[in-house]
């Protein structure tokens, strides 16, 4: 590989940054790999269990804090953020409609792994052609990559009391991703101030109170871990909180007052397929498994599989209204194949059925309303 002086380096970062707004990116910024800084907290996280089913959180610890030991000669990560929200989803029309499916904003369309590595991958073959050689990977949510600590240190923003990435000029709802490179490029200013502020309204709005305290997930009471991470049985005690989300949970997100900047997406392959932005629960709750995988193809959905989704949209059902067509898409399913679905079936109707002796109000999900429409 041919030397760069500084003043090339400097002028190959700013073309970077451009070549990233050409792609698609909103926002460019490179940073150096050392994490060692996140150890004790990591660790400190893991040892509490708060981690769940998610045993892979734990291998590779030396990777994670450092992550030019990905790829041999790694001098800087070079790290860009993707909006996802897309147009007129009505986000808060939909949970507060308990014959709906809630499905998180960032799923409703293709997955977004392939799209935003290809386009990073694209990056890295630009920057190559430049300099003559270079060596480079990408990376978007895989790999043990610490995607969030390494957002901050080049400066895209600081990580809110919700654990995620906050910009002051777009909210939170956007995709990381990094593109790990063998050259010597100058560092960006990280993010060291938080803009938080006194506030805790995605704290306080939690519908499960997965925050034990500020920038501190529980991720085994997160919906969003229930949901997709969880291949067993949902505790009980959570599924009442759950309401209409079937997968994934935005609540954190939809009452940050940062997110009034959250731009829409200009990429239509986020936008939402097969109507999944304002579904019903009990159409989606008739797809067989053959349904399930052609109506989820290319969808990050398929995560969860036919039996999660089927869990998922039971304890959903349970928290509706419920009527005879819910009761008897329920009863339906009561010997189906698998354990978990009947386990969360039968629960489904126990819960109708102690509502209507009870004459129960529903549960208020939203203590504190978002002053924002997404």
């Amino acid at each position: 590989m041919p030397e760069l002086s500084t003043a090339m380096l400097a002028e190959l970062s700013t073309k970077i940054k451009e070549w990233a707004l050409e792609l698609g990116f909103q926002q460019c910024g490179i940073t150096d790999c050392d994490l060692h800084a996140e150890q004790a907290h990591y660790e400190q996280w893991i040892e509490r269990g708060y981690h769940g089913e998610m045993g892979y959180l734990n291998n590779h610890l030396d990777k994670r804090f450092s992550a030019d030991s990905l790829l041999p000669g790694t001098q800087r990560a070079i790290c860009v953020r993707m909006d996802y929200l897309p147009p007129d989803t009505h986000a808060m029309e939909v949970l507060d409609d308990e014959s709906s499916a809630y499905i998180s904003r960032y799923t409703l369309g293709r997955d977004y792994h392939k799209l935003i590595r290809k386009r990073l991958t694209q990056l890295g073959k630009r920057i190559e052609n430049e300099v003559g050689e270079s060596v480079f990977r990408a990376f978007v949510d895989s790999a043990p990559i610490l995607e969030r600590p390494l957002a901050e240190k080049a400066g895209i923003g600081w990580r809110g009391k919700h654990t995620l990435i906050l910009n002051r000029h777009a909210g939170s709802m956007f995709f990381l991703g990094e593109l790990l490179i063998n050259l010597p490029l100058p560092i960006d200013p990280p993010t060291t101030e938080e803009h938080c502020g006194k506030c805790t309204a995605c704290l306080d709005v939690c519908p499960t109170q997965a925050f034990p305290q500020p920038h501190l997930l529980d991720a085994r009471r997160c919906i969003s871990y229930l949901t997709i991470e969880l291949s067993g049985s949902i505790p009980e005690e959570l599924r009442p909180k759950m309401g209409n989300r079937i997968f994934g949970c935005d609540d954190c997100q939809l009452i940050c007052p940062w997110n009034r900047f959250a731009d829409f997406t200009n990429e239509t392959d986020f936008h939402p397929r097969q109507k999944l932005d304002k579904q019903e629960l009990i159409e989606l709750f008739s797809w067989d498994e053959a349904t399930f995988l052609k109506k989820t193809e290319g969808s990050a959905i398929r995560r969860t599989g036919h039996i999660g989704w089927l869990r998922n949209i039971a304890v959903a059902l349970g928290n509706s209204k419920g009527g005879n067509e819910v009761r008897q898409a329920l009863e339906d399913k009561l010997n189906h194949d698998s354990d978990i679905v009947r386990e969360h079936v039968s629960w489904a109707i126990q819960q109708l059925k102690n509502a209507k002796d009870e004459n129960v109000l529903p549960i208020q999900q939203h203590p504190r309303r978002p002053k924002i429409n997404l």
